[in-house]
C-alpha cells in the first residue's frame, strides 16, 4: 500500500471515528477491573470486547468498515505481515485476518439500517431519562398568565361591591321541593362530612315564605356575582399579548365559548372540598345558593362533582392559570376564523402545562396528574351548553333581573359589548 493510500485511509477514518463512537455495539462489554490490556490484534491498548474479542478503537473501527465493504482484501506479499500499532493500516488483509482469529464475529456488526435502528433508540432513551426543563418562552407564558391571573382575580373578593344582596330566607315551595328531592340522592353519594354540608344546606324551613314576584329569590346575588367575575375574565384575557393580537371577532367566539369554564376554574380556587363551601372572602355560597337563583340538578349535580374532583388534585397556582388559558385558547368555539393559530397556541399551552408537571411535581402521582386535569378540561365542555340552556330558562321565568353582560355571553348570537 502507498503511502498515498494510507493517507486517504486515514483521512476516512477520521471522518467517520465521530459517528462510529456513537453506534457502539449492544454486545461489546468493557474491561471490569484497572489492569491494562493489550489489543488481540496489533497490540494497543485495549478498550473492551467488540465482536466478541478484546480489541483497540482503531481495530474495533477497521473491522466494522472492512466486513462492511463488498470487495475482498488481498496481501500483497505472502498473507504473513505482522500487524502492530505502528504498521496496522499498512496490510488490511492480514489485519482482517487476525481479527478473524482471535474470535471477532462478522455476524455482530450493523447492518445501517439496524445502527439507524439503534440510534433512534438511545436517542429516545436519553430524552426520556433526561430532566424535564421548562424552556424560556414556556416560562415568559407562566409569567405573563400569573400577571394578568393576579391582576384580574382577586380571591378574597374586596373589590365585589355594590351588590345586590343575597336573600336566601325567600323560595318558591314548589321549586325548593323540586331542588330538594333531585338533589338529595346525589349529596348521599360524596364523602360524608361534605354529604352532612348538603343535607344542612337543603335542610326544608318549617314556613317558607313566598313573596309574589321573587320565585329565584337569589338570582339578583347571583347575577351581580357573575357579571363580576365575567369583567375579570376579560380584563385577564385582553391581558395576553396572544389574545390581543386575534381577529375581535375570535376574542368574542373564544370568551363566549370559555367564559363559564374560567369562571368555574377560579371558583374551585376558593372551594372547600371538605365542607363543599365556596369561600370567597367576606361571603361564603353553598349549592343552594345555586338552587335558589333557578339552576337545576341537571347542571348542578355534574358541576358539583366537577368542583370536588378538581379540588382533590392539590393544583398549583400556576397548573389553575395554565388550565384557563387552554380553556381560552380552544379553536373548535363556534365562530372561530383562526383555528390553525389557535390550535396551536393552544397545543404550546397544553405542552407548557406538562412540562410543568413534570418538572416540579413529585412523588407517583404526577405522572396522573396532567391527563386528569386534561378530563376536567373536558368534563367543564360537557356543561358549559346546558348552563346557557339554563340561563335562558331563568330569564323567561324571571326576566329583568339577568344584566345584559351575562346574556350576551350565553346567546349564539355574535356579541359587540365586550
Amino acid at each position: 500500500m502507498t503511502k498515498s493510500d494510507t493517507g486517504v485511509q486515514s483521512i476516512r477514518e477520521a471522518l467517520t471515528r465521530h459517528n462510529e463512537e456513537d453506534d457502539d455495539d449492544e454486545e461489546e462489554k468493557l474491561i471490569e477491573d484497572n489492569e491494562p490490556r493489550a489489543c488481540g490484534v496489533c497490540g494497543d491498548l485495549a478498550k473492551g470486547y467488540h465482536f466478541n474479542a478484546l480489541t483497540c478503537e482503531g481495530c474495533k473501527g477497521f473491522f466494522r468498515r472492512a466486513i462492511k465493504k463488498s470487495g475482498q482484501l488481498r496481501c500483497r506479499f505472502l498473507n504473513k505481515c505482522s500487524i502492530t500499532k505502528n504498521n496496522r493500516r499498512s496490510c488490511p488483509a492480514c489485519r482482517l485476518r487476525k481479527c478473524q482469529a482471535i474470535g471477532m464475529r462478522q455476524e455482530m456488526v450493523m447492518s445501517e439500517e439496524e445502527v439507524l435502528e439503534r440510534r433512534i433508540r438511545i436517542k429516545t432513551r436519553k430524552m426520556l431519562e433526561a430532566p424535564a426543563q421548562l424552556s424560556s418562552q414556556q416560562e415568559e407564558t407562566i409569567q405573563e398568565l400569573l400577571r394578568g391571573h393576579r391582576n384580574s382575580f382577586d380571591s378574597a373578593f374586596y373589590r365585589f361591591s355594590g351588590f345586590r344582596p343575597m336573600d336566601r330566607n325567600v323560595l318558591s315551595v314548589s321549586e325548593y321541593n323540586q331542588s330538594e328531592n333531585s338533589l338529595s340522592s346525589f349529596s348521599s353519594s360524596l364523602s360524608p362530612s361534605s354529604s352532612s354540608t348538603l343535607s344542612g344546606s337543603f335542610e326544608k324551613q318549617e314556613n317558607p315564605e313566598v313573596r309574589e314576584g321573587s320565585v329565584f329569590t337569589a338570582l339578583p346575588h347571583v347575577a351581580d356575582l357573575t357579571t363580576y367575575m365575567i369583567q375579570d375574565i376579560i380584563s385577564f384575557s385582553r391581558s395576553l399579548r396572544d389574545f390581543r393580537s386575534l381577529s375581535i371577532g375570535d376574542q368574542i367566539s373564544l370568551l363566549k365559548g370559555a367564559t363559564f369554564e374560567i369562571m368555574q376554574i377560579r371558583f374551585n380556587m376558593v372551594f372547600n372540598a371538605k365542607t363543599g363551601i365556596w369561600e370567597c372572602g367576606h361571603i361564603t355560597y353553598c349549592i343552594d345558593d345555586a338552587v335558589r337563583a333557578g339552576f337545576q340538578p341537571l347542571l348542578l349535580e355534574p358541576l358539583l362533582r366537577f368542583h370536588h374532583t378538581l379540588r382533590k388534585l392539590g393544583l398549583q397556582e400556576e397548573e389553575y392559570i395554565l388550565m384557563q388559558a387552554m380553556s381560552l385558547f380552544s379553536p373548535d368555539r363556534p365562530g372561530v376564523q383562526q383555528h390553525s393559530v389557535i390550535d396551536q397556541l393552544h397545543e404550546n399551552l397544553a405542552l407548557t402545562l406538562k412540562t410543568w408537571i413534570d418538572c416540579r411535581r413529585t412523588g407517583p402521582e404526577k405522572h396522573l396528574l396532567y391527563p386528569k386535569v386534561m378530563a376536567c378540561l373536558t368534563e367543564m365542555r360537557t356543561m358549559t351548553e346546558e348552563y346557557s340552556k339554563q340561563v335562558l330558562q331563568i330569564q323567561d321565568i324571571q326576566p329583568n333581573v339577568i344584566p345584559p353582560l351575562i346574556m350576551e355571553m350565553v346567546s349564539k348570537s355574535p356579541c359587540s359589548d365586550l
